[in-house]
């Protein structure tokens, strides 16, 4: 090989080095941007969750179950009491229906219960099993001294609800569902990513998130105070082990479910999602479930899965129109 050659190979293999070597500088030079802007984000978060957890306002009353503090608000007078039910991983229950509240607390003695690790209760240990958040729901209404009520609840409260009135059926009066779940709705078995959503809150990414798209109630009717304490508090509370655990039984909550029925003797009202794109069966579900009951009827209502955030009169004067019309 002449020398000419040999320069040439060399040239080009030191060119090479160059090259690889000014890419690696590139790559490591990106890592250590994000490694430093996620340090950033992790810090931000941890100041900011201690901040604001001091700006957060109590409301409501403790009663205790299970040795733990469990956080229940109490609206109104009436002669008749509602219990109300969140549905699952609402961040503030309370302050999530005060719309509704301030609607039916005129009429109603309206009791608002935030289960454990939502709002300001405490979180807890035990499996969320079905059969341990009725009980503990039951204990709490105990713990308040009512003995005969309505059950009104969101969401998975559909899933719990049919298993509470069917445990106590001497002191539930009424089941009202909006939106509510239906035990045998499909797609409940689907294996959520409970890893990446713990990450998510915990790095403070979820933070970010929430700040780039933008809040989440500015077009609702909720006051401003309101409206801030309910993001301060998902910022609290959100993929907390304890609501972890609930999404991780979520699948079996609803198999172990999945047979049962209301009661023939329960009136039963259901306020529905006419427009649930997702689930084109679930005004046909909804529509069998009413009829499980003699006294069952189903209202379907335009708008999200949050009905309460928009058609809180309209529920409030259906569910009046209802109580009256039952035996």
């Amino acid at each position: 090989m002449n020398v000419a050659k040999t320069v040439e190979i060399q040239t080009t293999g030191m060119k090479r080095r160059k090259k690889r070597n000014l890419w690696l500088k590139i790559i490591g030079g990106i890592v250590g941007v994000l490694v430093l802007f996620m340090g950033v984000v992790f810090v931000v978060n941890v100041i900011s969750n201690g901040v604001e957890k001091k700006k957060i306002e109590p409301y409501g009353q403790y009663v205790h179950v299970d040795g733990k503090k469990m956080n229940v608000y109490i609206q109104g007078d009436g002669e008749q009491t509602i219990v109300l039910l969140p549905g699952q991983g609402t961040p503030s229950p309370v302050l999530d229906f005060k719309l509704l509240i301030d609607e039916l607390s005129p009429d109603y003695r309206v009791v608002a219960i935030e289960p454990f690790g939502y709002g300001l209760s405490d979180e807890t240990e035990k499996e969320r099993t079905t059969e341990n958040i009725i009980r503990e729901y039951h204990e709490a209404v105990q713990q308040l001294g009512i003995d005969r009520y309505i059950l009104m609840g969101h969401s998975i409260t559909g899933l719990y609800g049919v298993s509470y009135v069917n445990t106590y059926p001497d002191e539930v009066l009424a089941f009202v569902g909006i939106d509510s779940s239906v035990p045998n709705q499909p797609g409940m078995d689907v294996q959520l990513p409970l890893g990446l959503m713990q990450f998510l809150q915990d790095s403070g990414w979820m933070r970010l998130i929430k700040a780039v798209s933008g809040d989440p109630y500015a077009s609702l009717d909720f006051e401003e105070h309101t409206k801030e304490h309910m993001n301060l508090i998902s910022n609290q509370v959100a993929t907390n082990p304890t609501m972890v655990d609930e999404l991780r039984h979520l699948g079996s909550n609803f198999k172990n479910g999945e047979h049962l029925s209301y009661p023939r003797d329960l009136p039963v009202l259901l306020f529905v999602q006419s427009n649930n794109e997702q689930n084109q069966q679930w005004i046909p579900l909804h529509e069998e479930q009413a009829k499980q009951s003699a006294q069952g009827k189903m209202i379907p209502m335009e708008g999200a899965h949050y009905l309460h955030h928009t058609k809180f009169k309209e529920i409030a004067e259906e569910f009046r129109e209802y109580m009256k019309q039952i035996k």
